[in-house]
């Protein structure tokens, strides 16, 4: 039987459990957003803005762990969601990005929005650095099969984004079903790469001879869902945890065994203890250069001197920054299950640990101990330290935190306590500004039940407002938290201090601080919006807004009080050699 694509690609995406696809209109995808309306499980999430679409799925995946679905136009709406594909790929978020492309009968003629300075028929090429793989749709009996491959590869091994790239005559023809019929007998799961105990064994009792061991645990473990079997083997071993910034949350930030977050913005005791341990288990982790201290060898690691075994999905992250004496391939899940196992087996009673448990938490008191001032200022604008101490008063144990880039995002590495595995969501390997409102959209579509609120400068959130209307439509109560300093704040405090001025990095007009008015852009959006007065107003309007379950904005002056640095990032040494500067206050 003959029926056309676009009907089919719905069931499709029925069939395969897909409950929402985020995207924007456009003339090459109509055929598609027509069959999404007839559907009745799947929720087409309509935005403003293509980055916004891309920016929400990716919040969406992170917390199904699942790859999200993005329709796009072609030309500018794909190269408006590039940024936020591309942070997809560089957290390793799977997502499958299908894109309307030129009519294939017009291929040559330059028709239009089509990009072709280079080659006819290429726009799929523009994603090709950053995507898993890109495809181009050049028959219509090809679409049902490289859709399967598309979700199957974004889906395993490392998670990542793909593209498929769809000529806008191809969404309208029609094709047999038994095409599509066909691909119901393959599996829509791979199993997964383990280690065998010969391997378990050798890695366990390099734990346990091991003088000072350190487990450094990235955001692979939280994309493989392990937070539980690591935590097991913690316990068990009586091995402390140092994290990355991406794998913030693999323990409760209460656990006797979390030492925290690793690098520049790490705390000094944390850098420590990896750079004196003799061996570091690596799960998941790319050991990239923030988290690493520019991977120089007196900040954070020191490899070799220390021994390292690393154990990752990706094979070329294994020795690509640090030289590994053992290094595996496996899904952590199932690595961690053998070690579990092994571990009891060798070690039948597990170890305590007291003297290390009560001197991290003599360690985690004096930090805490040195933010106290700030975080009981009443000072306005606002303490940086007295937001993030507030929103975890109010916030639930589960609720879900997403991030931007700045204060917001490094203070919450650093000094905001996660307690459930995979509830902060922030941009890591990209570092994208501007992901951290709109991924909140899809992590709340996600976690309908949960409590979800995005810290978000007010740079990041003042790209793309447009979210709001989205929120507003769909009915989606997140709440964000505008820490507003009236500025690019991180860079502004770099630039202060190493060039002594703040060009192009401060907001301000006729030499003072300038900023919109968040609350009322919010209120005229149709979502609920407050303009913070003053520190002793923040809590309670915060509490409000949560149990209004309506999308609200908390607008909030904030000093621009740069985060603490222990770590170092050597960019600062090509701005001012030899001089060990940092960031500086720029109020």
């Amino acid at each position: 039987m003959q029926e056309l694509i676009s009907r089919q690609l719905v069931r499709y995406l029925e069939e395969r459990g897909v409950e929402h696809v985020f995207g924007l209109c456009g003339h090459t995808n109509i055929a598609v957003l027509t069959e999404l309306g007839k559907s009745s499980s799947i929720r087409f999430v309509n935005t403003r803005h293509e980055q916004i679409a891309s920016h929400a799925a990716d919040g969406y995946a992170r917390m199904t762990r699942k790859a999200a679905v993005v329709l796009s136009h072609l030309g500018p709406g794909l190269t408006n969601a590039a940024t936020g594909v591309a942070n997809a790929a560089l957290d390793s978020i799977p997502m499958v990005v299908i894109a309307g492309d030129i009519p294939s009968h017009f291929y040559g003629k330059h028709p239009h929005q089509e990009i072709n300075l280079h080659a006819d028929a290429a726009q799929w090429e523009i994603y090709r650095p950053f995507v898993k793989r890109a495809w181009r749709v050049d028959r219509p009996d090809l679409f049902p099969e490289i859709l399967e491959k598309a979700f199957q590869l974004a889906e395993s091994g490392r998670p990542g984004p793909v593209l498929v790239s769809v000529p806008m005559d191809i969404f309208s023809q029609e094709v047999d079903t038994a095409l599509f019929d066909r691909l119901r007998g393959h599996t829509k799961q791979l199993e997964k790469p383990s280690i065998d105990d010969t391997l378990a064994r050798r890695i366990i009792q390099e734990l346990l001879d091991a003088k000072q061991p350190v487990i450094y645990a990235g955001g692979g473990v939280i994309l493989a869902d392990a937070a539980r079997e690591l935590a097991e083997l913690v316990d068990h071993l009586g091995v402390p945890v140092a994290h990355t910034l991406m794998g913030k949350g693999v323990l409760p930030d209460d656990h006797p065994l979390i030492l925290g977050m690793t690098g520049f913005w790490g705390a000094q005791f944390v850098n420590d203890a990896c750079l004196n341990a003799d061996l570091v288990l690596g799960l998941g982790t790319r050991f990239a250069e923030a988290d690493c201290s520019s991977w120089e060898n007196e900040y954070t690691f020191r490899f070799p001197g220390t021994r390292l075994i690393h154990i990752d999905i990706d094979p070329a992250e294994i020795g690509r920054n640090y030289p590994a004496q053992i290094g595996a391939v496996a899904d952590l899940k199932q690595a961690l299950k053998v070690l579990n196992r092994v571990a009891r087996e060798m070690l039948p009673q597990p170890r305590r640990n007291e003297p290390l448990r009560e001197r991290l938490a003599v360690q985690r008191s004096a930090f805490s101990s040195g933010n106290t001032e700030a975080i009981e200022s009443d000072a306005f604008p606002m303490m940086p330290e007295r937001i993030l101490s507030d929103v975890r008063a109010v916030l639930p144990r589960d609720a879900i935190i997403t991030t931007d880039v700045g204060w917001n995002k490094n203070g919450v590495g650093q000094q905001f306590p996660i307690y459930e595995p995979g509830s902060i969501l922030t941009p890591g390997g990209y570092a994208t500004m501007g992901f951290g409102a709109p991924g909140a959209l899809g992590a709340k579509l996600a976690c309908p039940d949960r409590v979800v609120v995005s810290l978000v400068g007010d740079g990041g959130f003042g790209q793309n407002p447009a979210l709001l209307a989205t929120a507003v439509e769909e009915n989606i109560p997140v709440v964000w938290v505008v820490m507003n300093n009236c500025a690019f704040g991180t860079i502004a405090g770099l630039q202060k201090a190493h060039y002594g001025t703040t060009t192009g990095t401060v907001f301000a007009k006729d030499g003072k601080p300038y900023t919109p008015d968040y609350a009322a852009i919010a209120r005229a959006y149709g979502a609920q919006g407050v303009q913070v007065q003053s520190a002793a107003e923040f809590k309670e309007a915060l509490a409000h807004a949560i149990s209004s379950k309506k999308p609200s904005v908390i607008d909030v002056l904030m000093r621009n009080n740069p985060v603490p640095t222990s770590g170092h990032w050597n960019i600062l040494d090509i701005y001012s050699p030899g001089k060990k500067i940092s960031h500086v206050s720029v109020d």
